[in-house]
């Protein structure tokens, strides 16, 4: 999938952006090196590969570098609404702002 100038231009008017002639040209390059490499990607035969849960866990083991998702602070729930101007079952009460 290669992209066209003019769809650059499209783009741009999308997300409105002023691109110069320059900067047009830098994009379409680099958006089409970009597309260039996932069709390679593509074209790659993965069948029978597990898929990795992390990149690096080609490298190292992944549970070792990362820590255990646990509560290292007790909870301040209670002691941090005390100051709150409104609380109801354990939530902070906000004036509606949009109607």
């Amino acid at each position: 999938m290669a992209l066209t100038p003019q769809d650059i231009g499209r783009i741009a008017n999308l997300a409105r952006l002023e691109l110069s002639p320059a900067d047009s040209e830098r994009t379409l390059t680099q958006l089409n090196d970009f597309f260039g490499i996932v069709e390679k990607m593509r074209a790659v035969d993965t069948t029978g590969i597990a898929p990795l849960p992390h990149p690096i866990a080609v490298i190292q083991p992944v549970a070792l570098r990362l820590r255990d998702d646990v509560a290292s602070e007790p909870d301040q729930r209670e002691a941090n609404q005390r100051s709150a101007p409104a609380v109801e079952r354990g939530l902070f009460l906000v004036p509606k702002v949009i109607e």
